[in-house]
């Protein structure tokens, strides 16, 4: 039983954990110990016909059988646990199982001398199992043990050379086994810290991974809200607004203005089918395919003053370009639209106003969108509290469109005074030194 020894210094490849540098050391060390117990032990074993003990001989070979169980058994339960943590933990039984080695080591030695060799791995065990001011100690009553017992063996030898030998031998044989088995441990703290930076890591990587999923998760799904507001639940309250009117036209005897309503709920069923298939491949808005921004936002105020009349709304709106149209990404194209669609939404729907005005800008370092209408204004602070039914998300996904791009947005109203909804975007130096007449970048360099 080697205590902690079971346990490996690691390094994290991807979601696996490897042995690497300290570790394999430890290894070597933890068995060339246990193959220089295994060795001595059965020398020892082999030398006992010869070793004159006679009547004691098969007690002895008992007592050796049952040290190389216990040892064993020891070593073994120590390597299953640090294999698998939830098994048998021995380490509390750690002192117990070396004081049982031991024990049997001594009388062992008393019976024969070629026993007493086994206190060089003993000596290792010791200073591994037991702290450090238990160790010493008993590796110095060890070590004295060792002396008495080749005395006790060859006290009746007349060599009086020997007695040298038998006392410097073990005292160098302890004094190596200290210092190598505080390498040993120097080593083994060293593998102990690896090993936990080693787990720490990979909980980390795997919070981490936990985490941004978490977070693409969440922003895929304001994606999805900020589309699927500004597109389709735009195009299917104007179908309703529409399919409203046509109603009214057709109880009025009204064919011709029910005729021009259902043209128009097709014409926005058929666009919006066209956004919900863009919308699926992630791309950007199909107007935008077929059309530069300027002349998408010019007809998008014909339309608003088309959509305001069905639902008996006088609003007049108007587009007005100022500067040089500039080539512009596609992201920037795609939320300069939905910004004006959605603000105008809100106008011909909340503001009951008479005149709208969006103006685009190109101000050199930067594009600009204004978009104006006299309707009865609001209160911007509230409409941070978001009202029930989903109204009110509109500005808020307006925002965080604005924000991905670096841009900002300004929101001036106050009730009855009419509302300017107002976005800067920066344009990138190659961008803003390019011009083009209406706005759109050409095939090769969209592509």
């Amino acid at each position: 039983m080697d205590g902690k020894a079971g346990s490996a210094d690691v390094e994290v490849s991807g979601s696996a954990v490897e042995p690497t540098g300290a570790a394999g050391i430890l290894r070597v060390l933890r068995v060339s110990l246990h193959v220089g117990f295994a060795v001595l032990l059965l020398v020892a074993v082999v030398r006992l016909p010869g070793a004159g003990i006679h009547g004691n001989g098969p007690l002895t070979l008992a007592t050796a059988m049952i040290l190389a169980a216990v040892y064993v058994a020891g070593t073994v339960l120590e390597k299953r646990h640090a294999q698998d943590p939830s098994r048998f933990d021995p380490a509390p039984f750690a002192a117990c199982w070396l004081a049982a080695a031991c024990l049997l080591w001594l009388l062992l030695i008393w019976s024969s001398a070629d026993f007493v060799w086994l206190a060089f791995p003993l000596f290792f065990l010791q200073l591994h199992v037991l702290p450090r001011r238990l160790a010493l100690p008993a590796i110095v009553l060890s070590t004295v043990l060792v002396i008495v017992a080749l005395w006790f063996h060859n006290r009746g030898t007349a060599d009086a050379a020997l007695q040298l030998p038998m006392v410097l031998g073990p005292a160098f044989g302890a004094a190596f086994a200290v210092v190598t088995g505080l390498a040993y441990r120097a080593l083994y703290r060293e593998a102990e810290h690896q090993r936990r930076a080693a787990e720490e890591l990979r909980r980390t990587r795997a919070e981490l991974a936990r985490s941004q999923h978490d977070a693409g998760t969440l922003a895929e799904r304001a994606r999805l809200a900020r589309e699927i507001h500004d597109t389709l639940a735009q195009g299917l309250s104007s179908i309703v607004l529409m399919g409203r009117s046509a109603e009214k036209a057709l109880d009025d005897g009204d064919t011709v203005t029910a005729r021009d309503r259902l043209r128009t709920v097709q014409e926005t069923a058929s666009a919006n089918l066209a956004e919900a298939r863009n919308f699926v491949r992630g791309l950007q808005s199909p107007a935008l395919e077929e059309s530069s921004l300027v002349n998408s936002l010019r007809r998008l105020c014909e339309r608003t003053e088309t959509e305001a009349a069905a639902h008996g709304t006088g609003l007049r709106c108007r587009f007005d370009l100022e500067g040089t149209p500039l080539e512009l990404p596609n992201p920037y194209r795609t939320t300069l639209l939905r910004a004006a669609q959605a603000s105008l939404a809100n106008v011909w729907v909340h503001a009951k106003a008479s005149t709208a005005v969006v103006t685009l800008s190109f101000l050199g370092s930067e594009v600009a969108m204004d978009i104006y209408d006299d309707g009865v204004g609001f209160d911007p602070a509230g409409v941070a509290r978001r009202r029930p039914g989903g109204s009110g998300y509109g500005l808020k996904s307006l925002r965080e469109r604005v924000a991905a791009l670096a841009g900002r947005m300004d929101i001036e109203s106050a009730p009855g005074e009419g509302t300017v909804v107002a976005i800067r975007l920066p344009l990138a130096p190659a961008a803003a030194g390019t011009g083009h007449p209406d706005g759109r970048l050409d095939k090769e360099q969209q592509q």
